[in-house]
């Protein structure tokens, strides 16, 4: 059953893409068919483990060298349905909101790809495992987040893909550390070497790539940049799902080898509040639509990563801080489920994100304002909604800490203020303002009753009445949910709670009378103007990715490493020696140079351009004149995942300029060719 879930997506994005080729409706039949083949059976599956209480698990000695090893227990089950679920969803919207896009067979089929991969993730029974299809998982979303081909997709992608690099390479090093000393990277194996002090920096170099991926601070950066030019549907997945396969990753290693830590506790205690609280004043500053919800995706990571920081510092009596992470982490899915497609509403009607831009849009429109409403009042964990009910655990495990911890309560409690603020900003310019424009709010007023069709609605209402249906039953729900998933995360089963106690409320009550101060005090005098709508307030400048990451990895970097070089090459005895292999080295590095260049921008042209323009731009290159030759069999597969129709947008510009961005774009191009070479050893070994 396991081998047909991962297997099913897979296999079906091939059949869905040479459909594709053909009959566009077919290949989105097709594909709605696949994810619903796939809810079932991830629905089936869960039944069996929780219901029939039957042990699911297979192991593949051999395959990929190490073996691959998978089991479906409670949470791994919950997970799985849960990304099951949000797939089903978003593609049932995607074919209203792909209508008129470009690339749509390209998406379809690495949508499928990823959501293989990422079941493929939940189910891993080992580190290994869960690292090769966490890498599969990466490279497959990648065409998300480049989907439209713009100048700020394609940046934004390549941050997405230059952290996921860096954060699996990083994370590949822990791992072969951890199997050097264990001889296996089982949870299981992993748990039983809990009091083995050398594991340390091991699991700490292998959390890196799973907290990049979550979107942890400080490498949360291509989080903000990602999800605004993504695709509303690709967004819902990237903020609902591909971040949970990150905090899976850490509730694996931080659950069974850091209890009771104090040192790694409150060092993850930190990162957590800091993700928390400059996720939440981003997007409060923020005057973009999807940004807002993105960085909101930041500030709920920290509120996750608080809940494991507590289970961790709590040891064994940290069963409610885990649950509470736990059960946040499905509640969290479910919605950014149903904000990322009220917003994908809005951009397929207006194709617009800014506030001033689509400013009373959602007035008069009841189907969409109950659904963003059901998402809004979750998110600011108003009681009655499933926010509250998951908030409401994290709170009660970092209070259960006592003492100092105090001031980490009231950041918790400010964060959560924060997004009662940003919430209400967004809603009230939705749903309540007008429109400055008196002939834009009458267009908008005309869409009331034809801006969304019936697929769309009915996907949309599925996912916005599971809001409230969690937080008035937490008991038959949420609840249930966490005592499954006590084993994975090593705690026992949470007890009963008295989640509306006057204290609980006390908190609640806190956190929205600081969100409505907020919205009060900075939103409305401070980033509203009548005559000229929200104002971006925040300092262009103060850009962690422009400011720090480019400069450091693009420019000291290189120059570190020049200046080595350098220092080598003098201490090289003899003149004609060191001038000989100086001499030597440039005209190497000259060839190499060339032939990297020629390659990216073969593999660049295949991947987005046309065959004419590749002649057109680059005539008089030798290396060029012969790629195109030996190029014709391979441009007739690739063809199609090119455009059809391009225009005159320069999609990447090779004329780099400086010796520090050739050196990151080689190192970059020669990392990738050496994974893809490792892969095919590996392969051969088996």
């Amino acid at each position: 059953m396991i081998v047909l879930v991962i297997l099913l997506p897979m296999l079906g994005a091939l059949a869905a893409y040479l459909a594709g080729r053909k009959r566009e409706d077919v290949r989105d039949a097709l594909t709605r068919a696949i994810t619903w083949a796939e809810f079932l059976a991830a629905a089936w599956t869960f039944l069996q483990v929780n219901a029939l209480h039957r042990e699911l698990a297979l192991s593949l000695p051999g395959v990929c060298a190490l073996g691959l090893t998978f089991r479906a227990d409670g949470f791994r089950s919950i997970y799985a349905l849960v990304a099951a679920f949000l797939w089903l969803i978003t593609t049932q919207f995607s074919g209203e909101y792909f209508r008129h896009s470009k690339n749509k067979n390209r998406y379809y089929f690495f949508t499928l790809i990823t959501l293989g991969a990422t079941i493929g993730l939940f189910y891993s029974d080992d580190l290994y495992t869960t690292f090769v299809f966490f890498e599969i998982m990466s490279m497959a979303s990648y065409p998300w987040v480049a989907h439209d081909e713009t100048k700020a997709a394609l940046r934004a992608a390549a941050t997405y893909l230059g952290i996921a690099v860096l954060g699996g390479m990083v994370s590949l090093m822990g791992l072969f550390l951890l199997y050097h000393r264990l001889g296996t990277l089982s949870f299981s194996a992993i748990r039983a070497a809990s009091s083995d002090a050398s594991l340390a920096l091991p699991a700490v170099l292998a959390l890196f790539g799973f907290a990049a991926k979550a979107g942890a601070f400080p490498v949360h950066v291509w989080l903000p940049k990602a999800h605004p030019v993504a695709p509303a549907p690709a967004s819902a997945l990237l903020s609902g799902i591909l971040t949970k396969t990150g905090m899976f990753g850490i509730l694996a290693i931080c659950m069974n080898l850091f209890v009771g830590n104090r040192a790694f506790g409150n060092a993850l205690l930190g990162i957590a509040l800091a993700t928390m609280l400059l996720g939440a004043v981003l997007a409060l500053f923020s005057t973009n639509l999807k940004r807002t919800l993105a960085c909101s995706s930041m500030s709920q990571i920290g509120y996750i990563l608080t809940g494991v920081a507590c289970a961790v510092l709590l040891g064994e009596h940290g069963s409610l801080a885990a649950a509470g992470a736990v059960t946040h982490m499905v509640n969290h899915s479910l919605l950014k489920l149903t904000l990322f497609l009220c917003a994908g509403c809005v951009y397929m009607n207006l194709h617009a994100l800014e506030l001033n831009d689509v400013r009373g849009f959602g007035r008069g429109k009841p189907l969409l304002h109950f659904c963003f409403l059901m998402g809004a009042l979750g998110l600011a964990g108003v009681p009655l909604f499933n926010g509250y009910v998951s908030k409401t655990m994290i709170h009660e495990g970092l209070a259960e800490l006592g003492g100092a911890y105090h001031i980490p309560e009231w950041i918790f409690l400010f964060a959560a203020g924060l997004t009662t603020g940003y919430m209400l900003k967004l809603y009230i310019a939705l749903f309540l303002q007008k429109n400055p424009d008196a002939a834009q709010q009458k267009r908008f007023d005309t869409m009331n009753r034809r801006y969304m069709n019936r697929r769309s609605a009915l996907a949309l209402t599925a996912s916005a009445i599971l809001v409230p249906l969690l937080g008035i039953l937490p008991g038959f729900t949420l609840m249930p949910l966490a005592r499954i998933s006590a084993p994975f995360v090593n705690r026992h089963p949470v007890g009963a709670i008295r989640l509306f106690s006057l204290t609980n409320l006390r908190g609640g009550a806190i956190t929205l009378i600081i969100g409505t101060l907020a919205y009060m005090f900075v939103v409305r005098k401070w980033m509203f103007r009548p005559s000229k709508g929200y104002l971006n307030r925040w300092p262009h400048w103060l850009d962690l990715e422009d400011m720090f990451y480019r400069p450091v990895l693009c420019q000291g970097l290189s120059r570190i490493l020049c200046g080595v070089c350098s220092v080598l090459d003098k201490l090289i005895e003899g003149r004609f020696v060191s001038g000989f292999l100086a001499r030597t080295g440039i005209a190497i590095l000259r060839v190499f140079d060339e032939l990297t260049d020629h390659l990216a921008l073969i593999l660049r042209e295949l991947l987005f351009a046309s065959r004419e323009e590749m002649h057109r731009t680059q005539r008089d290159s030798i290396f060029i004149r012969m790629a195109c030759v030996c190029a014709d069999g391979v441009y007739a597969v690739s063809r199609r995942l090119a455009r059809k129709h391009p225009d005159e947008r320069t999609i990447t510009d090779m004329r780099y300029g400086t010796f520090a961005t050739n050196a990151i774009s080689f190192g970059l191009l020669l990392c990738a060719m050496a994974v893809l070479f490792a892969i095919v050893y590996v392969f051969s070994r088996v």
